[in-house]
């Protein structure tokens, strides 16, 4: 369907509705009493479309075009005035293009004679209509301007906090990277056999580092047989001067942190606190209310390099993206400690892509067949009543008085059927679903 058929079609129905407002406001003010003239009706009928189809045509068209001139700016006041001011001009053009098409085509009137004849008068009333109109297109288009600013600034927001996620995550290769062949230089020269033995178990490890780092979130399972391997790479340069205490397996199968978390809180302790024979680094790892705790021995070096801050903060911050549950610090003089929150389906805010589509898409079901009851039953009771009242009308009086009820009522189920259906007569169907897919997916939007 072209975009002219649907101006089309809109203006004939909005002409119409127009009409049959008109007619209900003649009947009310008595206007009908002395009887209704179907010949008449059908004569004021067609007049009454050819003003609404031209009116609609040039406005509508006017409107297009400041859309596709200023876009989304249209609402400023300078635009807008713009706007309004062109609104009045072709509205005037279009009820003088309309009497002529009436008074000259198809009155038969001398063209001199019209235009001698016209009157500022013959132009009020339908120029209140057609602005009155014209405010309606401008509401229906700053909503919609409304929905797509929404949209943009939730890609937005959504976009910011994705590119956050991913490079915070990207921060743990050339970080576990520059740590370890740091270690790797120290072995060379102390001891050449063991830094080859760590180099093909450190190939290991950082398969896995390559594996996980792209993951939101990984089981506490996981990540604990990785320290465990991690720590093996550790002992290979200070031998026993490390003693790690770690459960076998994870209390909770469901249980999930955010990758590398736990091999990177076991790097700073080794990093910050002297590992000596004599002072040896005690890390315990375990369980506690729905945390995973990990502690060590404070024993700080009295100089140590300045900390570039990538290892806790990073675990700070993608738990902060992740969760409203806060990575716990505990410091005291001996100890130190980190709970990492265990993320589970019932505590943690992170759910899965297809949790949240089919949650949405059974609310959206459920609420669609209410509103498909309620329409059904309207339209059922506007079925069994309209007829009674068609009857009554029909034995009582000879006006035909149903026909209010009949276009009232029935304009009623019209527009909650399209609500319901997801038809828009001004937009077409399913606009806002189209436009809001058509946004997410336009990359500079």
């Amino acid at each position: 369907m072209t975009r002219f058929t649907k101006h089309l079609i809109r203006a004939l129905l909005i002409g119409t509705v127009i009409y049959f407002i008109i007619l209900a406001i003649y009947f009310f003010l008595g206007r009908l009493d002395e009887g209704f003239d179907y010949q008449m009706a059908w004569t004021e009928y067609y007049k009454n479309m050819i003003f609404a189809v031209i009116l609609y045509m040039v406005n509508a068209y006017w409107i297009q075009y400041l859309v596709v001139t200023y876009k989304h700016d249209l609402f400023s006041l300078k635009k807008f005035t713009i706007g309004i001011s062109g609104n009045i001009l072709v509205s005037i053009l279009g009820i003088f293009l309309s009497r002529l098409v009436l008074v000259v085509f198809l009155e038969k009137m001398p063209l001199i004679e019209f235009l001698t004849n016209e009157k500022p008068g013959y132009y009020q009333s339908s120029l209140i209509i057609a602005i009155f109109i014209s405010l309606i297109f401008y509401a229906i288009w700053y909503y919609k301007n409304r929905q797509e600013i929404k949209v943009k600034e939730q890609k937005i927001i959504a976009g910011t906090a994705s590119a956050k996620f991913d490079a915070l995550k990207n921060q743990l290769d050339p970080h576990f990277l520059f740590n370890s062949l740091n270690v790797l230089t120290s072995l060379i020269e102390e001891d050449p056999y063991q830094a080859q033995k760590f180099t093909t178990s450190l190939s290991k490890v950082y398969r896995y580092v390559l594996e996980q780092k792209n993951k939101d979130l990984v089981s506490v399972e996981e990540e604990l047989q990785f320290a465990k391997t991690y720590v093996k790479l550790l002992r290979m340069r200070f031998e026993d001067s490390i003693h790690l205490e770690i459960p076998q397996h994870s209390s909770d199968p469901d249980a999930k942190i955010v990758p590398l978390s736990l091999q990177l809180l076991l790097e700073n302790a080794v990093k910050h606190n002297v590992v000596t024979a004599s002072k040896p680094l005690y890390i315990k790892v375990y369980e506690d209310n729905g945390m995973l705790v990990v502690d060590n021995n404070r024993q700080e070096k009295q100089v140590v390099k300045k900390s570039s801050g990538v290892g806790l903060q990073n675990i700070r911050q993608r738990y902060g993206i992740l969760t409203d549950r806060q990575v716990e610090i505990v410091k005291s003089e001996a100890d130190f400690s980190v709970k990492l929150p265990m993320l589970t389906e019932q505590v943690s805010v992170m759910e899965t892509q297809q949790t949240i589509i089919d949650e949405k898409r059974y609310e959206k079901a459920k609420k669609h067949v209410e509103e498909l009851k309620g329409f059904y039953g309207n339209l059922t009771a506007y079925c069994i009543v309209i007829p009674c009242l068609a009857i009554l009308n029909y034995n009582t009086t000879g006006f035909p008085w149903v026909i209010f009820p009949a276009l009232g009522w029935g304009f009623g189920v019209a527009v909650h059927g399209m609500e319901v259906f997801g038809y828009n007569p001004l937009w077409g169907k399913t606009w806002e679903e189209r436009q809001i897919k058509k946004f997410m997916d336009e990359d500079e939007f």
